[in-house]
């Protein structure tokens, strides 16, 4: 149902995907992401959907905000051990989604291994797998037939649109300003109570470099954008996404 709010985040939605992904007004991924948008009030500024080799993908955090909304009543995950080979580092889990306490589940299977995980991820095929198979639970309880940010594999990596392959790289986030941005990332983690390191290694891989230092001014001031409207709109689903990299914290420390 189209509501009030629905076309205000339509709106929204539009113009942020020009900007971020540059595409053209009339691009017909317009089209697609306000019907996703109408259906399922997906916010792009969230983090909810992104845009990847041409093909639009709903996050884990979208699918989270998707249940919460419609008040799911709960999930079930299980390992499943004959599927899987730890030594391998190749896991398996099945997952059932509960839409309410009558509902007998919807399941849903995913798997992971150094195969079929980013670069970005490797080591943590654990966690991959078990998000895999939670997204393709919530995907067919709630009807979104779009796959899941987290389901594709390594050879899925975004790609620079043309617009932003013409544009003269920015200067490091080093640069001229920088310290007010950090200022402002700083602000965020102390207003919301956000794990600095946590923080830290979400902003590498949404800036996709090997260290923050290597990112442009124009990535982190993204990033500071994207995480403070998520963390103002929806701090639980963001606890979600920085708990998943508990992980490689640990491995640094």
């Amino acid at each position: 149902m189209i509501t009030t709010t629905n076309v205000a985040l339509c709106r929204r939605n539009l113009r942020l995907a020009r900007q971020k992904w540059g595409l053209e007004r009339n691009h017909l991924l317009l089209a697609g992401l306000k019907s996703l948008t109408e259906d399922f009030a997906l916010s792009v500024s969230a983090g909810d959907v992104i845009l990847l080799q041409g093909n639009w993908y709903v996050t884990h955090a979208g699918l989270l905000r998707i249940a919460k909304r419609n008040r799911c009543s709960g999930m079930k995950v299980q390992f499943i051990p004959q599927l899987s080979d730890p030594v391998a580092r190749r896991f398996a889990f099945e997952a059932t989604v509960f839409k309410s306490k009558s509902c007998q589940g919807f399941v849903g299977y995913g798997d992971a291994d150094p195969s079929n995980v980013s670069a970005l991820v490797q080591g943590a095929e654990l966690r991959v797998a078990e998000t895999r198979a939670i997204n393709r639970a919530l995907r067919k309880a709630y009807g979104i037939g779009i796959c899941s940010a987290e389901e594709v594999g390594s050879s899925s990596e975004p790609v620079p649109s043309s617009r932003e392959s013409k544009k003269v790289p920015p200067q490091p986030v080093n640069g001229n300003g920088g310290p007010k941005v950090r200022d402002r990332l700083c602000q965020l983690i102390r207003q919301h109570q956000l794990d600095a390191n946590l923080v830290k290694s979400y902003a590498v891989d949404f800036c996709g470099t090997q260290e923050l230092r290597d990112a442009t001014r124009e990535q982190v001031e993204n990033f500071v954008t994207h995480l403070a409207d998520w963390a103002e709109n929806d701090r639980n689903a963001l606890l979600c996404q920085l708990n998943s990299y508990l992980g490689s914290k640990e491995g640094a420390a």
